[in-house]
């Protein structure tokens, strides 16, 4: 890290500066010392990695220390003074270090929600296929949390879309139980409400058994075994290619 930087300088001595405030207090020092290294990660957080930042750090504690022992010698203080100074310093410079963790660790977490986010949106993708209908292709298992998304999004989009009809295409499911039925329901009832007709293509012949020995009830609810089956009930078109 190059020392004749402004912004390092800057930081650099603000810090020497708390730091030597704590010679006096250490106590009243702490908040401001933590105020630092808050603003310090913060800015750290969004130009270099958590162990690059670590490493500045580091190289903080040397500066540091090169300042004070040049002072110590000067003013030719005892051997005991340096170490009443390091008891003092350390654990505030390892305060710095915890701090820069938890800003980077709330960064990381705050990335990974967005990028989590953005991925549960791409799996329930809602594809329009003129003005009035679209298509939701499911693959994966359907839980509660993913069921609850599924609700979400469709409501959303069937809206903001103005969609008289919505297919749920369940042909990536592998499974429909009683739970898995249940969801869909509520998916199903949540969309009546807003004046859309969901139809449900893609269940495969297997899972149309298992739907039937353990009493699944269907009835009331639009189904075909695929999706231009369904396309053609509602007046579309499917070209094939």
């Amino acid at each position: 890290m190059n020392l004749e930087d402004e912004s390092f300088n800057k930081h650099s001595s603000n810090l020497i500066e708390i730091l030597g405030k704590s010679l006096i207090d250490s106590q009243q020092v702490s908040e401001e010392l933590k105020d630092w290294a808050t603003s310090e990660a913060g800015y750290l957080v969004n130009n270099i990695s958590l162990s690059r930042a670590l490493r500045s750090l580091a190289f903080y504690r040397t500066v540091i220390w090169d300042v004070f022992t040049v002072e110590l010698e000067q003013k030719q203080f005892a051997a005991i003074t340096m170490l009443d100074v390091s008891k003092i310093i350390d654990p505030l410079l390892d305060e710095i270090s915890a701090e820069f963790g938890r800003v980077y660790e709330e960064y990381s977490n705050k990335l990974m929600k967005i990028a989590y986010t953005a991925l549960e949106e791409l799996s329930v993708p809602v594809v329009p296929i003129n003005k009035s209908v679209a298509v939701v292709p499911i693959i994966g298992e359907i839980d509660t949390h993913r069921s609850q998304l599924i609700l979400e999004v469709t409501m959303e989009e069937s809206s903001r879309l103005k969609l008289e009809y919505l297919i749920l295409d369940v042909t990536g499911v592998p499974v429909i139980d009683t739970m898995v039925a249940d969801n869909l329901f509520k998916v199903i009832n949540a969309l009546r409400l807003l004046g859309v007709e969901t139809i449900i293509t893609g269940i495969r012949p297997e899972i149309a058994q298992t739907i039937v020995s353990i009493g699944v009830n269907f009835k009331g609810i639009t189904t075909f075994a695929d999706l231009p089956t369904a396309l053609a009930s509602i007046d579309l078109k499917v070209v094939h290619k």
